[in-house]
């Protein structure tokens, strides 16, 4: 969900409807990583084989990084608009949709203790490049680590209708630290 948003749009995709959030940023955790294996294995023993790729993305797969205490996790699944091959062994296991968009789902589990976002596309799918680029000049940078935490932390004294306007207003400095990174969209 990369375009300018709009409440008709967000509406048209999300599965329960814009829900208004005060986002909560955390220094960072060292146990991430390790909520992040759990929840990959996890998915491996779910998916199987239909699972290509599996990756610990968004700030908290960055060491050092301040974020939202939610692991963020990418999938490649062959088709993610073919629901039937994967979408009821994920609700099976507490994975609840949250986002239907074209080539892309997206799912939330572990409310309110361990929450997790996973996101499904094909394994080489534009965003999954885009992630983990993104994550990886964070990794690379301690500059754009800083300026992205500082960047969250100013974004969080709001409340926002909802937190993909939040992902949206993050987007000019997102784009900055891509351009270092060498994207070129």
């Amino acid at each position: 969900m990369s375009d300018s948003y709009d409440d008709e749009k967000l509406s048209a995709v999300l599965v329960h409807g814009l829900r208004p959030v005060k986002v909560t940023i955390a220094d960072y955790d060292p146990g991430w990583p390790a909520r992040f294996e759990r929840r990959a294995a996890e998915l491996r023993a779910i998916l199987g084989e239909r699972v290509r790729l599996i990756e610990h993305i968004g700030s908290t797969s960055v060491p050092g990084l301040a974020a939202k205490p939610i692991i963020d996790i990418v999938i490649g699944i062959d088709d993610p608009d073919d629901e039937p091959a994967y979408l009821s062994d994920l609700e099976a296991a507490g994975y609840n949709l949250r986002v239907r968009e074209p080539e892309h789902r997206c799912l939330r589990t572990g409310d309110p203790d361990e929450p997790v976002n996973l996101h499904c596309y094909r394994p080489d799918h534009l965003e999954v490049r885009r992630y983990l680029a993104f994550r990886d000049r964070l990794r690379a940078s301690e500059s754009d680590r800083n300026l992205y935490a500082a960047t969250k932390r100013e974004l969080a004294h709001q409340e926002w209708r909802d937190m993909n306007y939040y992902a949206e207003a993050k987007g000019p400095v997102i784009g900055q630290i891509l351009s270092r990174a060498g994207w070129r969209d």
